[in-house]
């Protein structure tokens, strides 16, 4: 299989797909070709808008690629864009493959529509975190997978990830191909399978298309390094694992949710799963490993320090609004949960950072994640409470006798949320000096690393 050829035609996409453009294509590609593709609804969202997925192929082996199981990401709907098209119109590409390849460009269609505002651009960072959207734990597809682990029982999957089970179940993939991205960094990926022998080749698709590697802090400090940028693959038993060693809380208290798809498709067959990590905009100190003038464990403490400031910030935003936020209110779910598990995180954070390894110099790349970077995660929780605030003065303006003061407080915080958020963007603008990666090139390298790795678990 010409892997190159495959990757090189990957057209220049100047703008992200809508869910109903998505939807859209996935019919179209259909119809264009029904003898090769058939067309499937894997179930519906909590709203009732259709799941629609793809089977393209009669390989021996079953792949299922989904896209958007967080709604914030959607390089892989544009990567599964581009590769339903390839396998189904090129007949030679879709042998050789050796799958039959199942396809859902959009898990969670619901929470996607709630990050349309920045699809189409400016792609900056203040558009980005002014319109973003990602729900707390317990309503994302990937982290809903039913696990009983130690003290952490979950059985309560969403419809969105019933979906990806019934598949699952019914195909029992050789390969799955969860496909996500960052929002600031480098590249970097996960895996279920320890395949030494195609690392390199993964750097390599990066590195080759001018995105920089993410050497700096892992995403969690439950990740294991297999190599530079590459980590094996992680579920709820690794972060349970991790805080039972460095919390002091029970860690079942702090995991509200379920664990991932990997966990999920390695109990139906010896699944191969992959993780894609690419971000939209990156800072090429990401990859520099040049020692930095503090140590790590100072860089970890700065980074407490940041969050916790942070955090109580956000918790002041809400004071005042909390008793009209209605449980319908989708924004707002994620900065409760980040406020709640906040204190207990950093501590296990503090606690794992005094192994002795934490007293050599921290690397440039890690002092930026753990600082600049960090804060840039940060100020999306400001931007959804600005969100969540215009949707109860939204709800409270279409009832009949709307309530003044409340309508006074909520535009107070609103407008506070607002400022904040334009001040951190203000500030990041001034301290990164970030490069905004064109999409074409976000999905050959998932295009490529996908390859890489289907046709290597054919060797095994």
């Amino acid at each position: 299989m010409n892997i190159s050829k495959i990757v090189e035609n990957v057209p220049n996409y100047e703008t992200f797909l809508t869910v109903d453009e998505l939807d859209a294509s996935t019919r179209q590609l259909a119809s264009e070709y029904p003898d090769v593709v058939t067309l499937f609804e894997a179930g519906k969202s909590r709203a009732g808008h259709p799941i629609l997925g793809l089977k393209i192929g009669e390989g021996v082996k079953n792949a299922l690629l989904f896209a958007l199981p967080h709604p914030n990401e959607p390089i892989g709907a544009m990567t599964l864009e581009y590769l339903s098209r390839a396998l189904a119109e090129d007949e030679e590409f879709r042998k050789e493959s050796g799958y039959t390849w199942y396809m859902i460009k959009c898990a969670d269609p619901d929470g996607t529509k709630l990050n349309e505002g920045w699809f189409k651009g400016p792609y900056n960072i203040y558009t980005y975190v002014k319109n973003f959207y990602r729900p707390g734990s317990a309503e994302q597809v990937e982290w809903t997978f039913p696990i009983n682990y130690k003290n952490l029982h979950y059985n309560d999957p969403m419809p969105e990830t019933q979906a990806i089970m019934k598949v699952i179940d019914e195909t029992k993939p050789e390969f799955l191909y969860s496909l996500h991205n960052a929002g600031f960094g480098g590249a970097y990926w996960y895996i279920t399978h320890e395949y030494e022998d195609i690392y390199e080749e993964l750097r390599a698709t990066a590195i080759k298309h001018g995105v920089a590697l993410n050497l700096g802090e892992p995403e969690s400090p439950s990740c294991t390094k297999l190599s530079e940028a590459i980590y094996k693959m992680i579920g709820a038993a690794e972060e349970y694992d991790y805080l039972e060693k460095y919390s002091d809380v029970a860690p079942e208290s702090l995991i509200p949710c379920g664990t991932s798809s990997a966990d999920y498709a390695l109990e139906k067959n010896d699944c191969v799963t992959l993780l894609t990590e690419l971000p939209y905009f990156f800072d090429a100190r990401v990859q520099d490993m040049s020692d930095s003038t503090i140590t790590r464990r100072e860089a970890i403490g700065k980074n407490i320090e940041i969050n916790q400031k942070h955090y109580a910030k956000i918790d002041e935003f809400l004071s005042g609004i909390r008793k009209y936020i209605v449980p319908e209110n989708p924004f707002v779910i994620l900065v409760e949960q980040m406020i709640r598990y906040g204190k207990s995180s950093d501590d296990a954070k503090r606690k794992w950072a005094e192994a002795p390894e934490f007293e050599l110099p921290a690397k440039v790349s890690e002092v930026l994640d753990n600082t600049v970077i960090a804060r840039f995660y940060n100020s999306l929780l400001a931007g959804l409470i600005a969100r969540g605030a215009e949707y109860e003065m939204e709800r409270l303006k279409k009832e009949d006798k709307a309530d003044e003061q409340a309508l006074i407080d909520l535009e107070d915080a609103r407008s506070r949320a607002a400022e904040y958020l334009k001040e951190s963007c203000r500030k990041l603008e001034e301290e990164l000096d970030y490069t905004v990666v064109p999409i074409q090139k976000l999905v050959q390298i998932q295009v490529e690393s996908g390859l890489i790795v289907s046709s290597r678990r054919l060797r095994d």
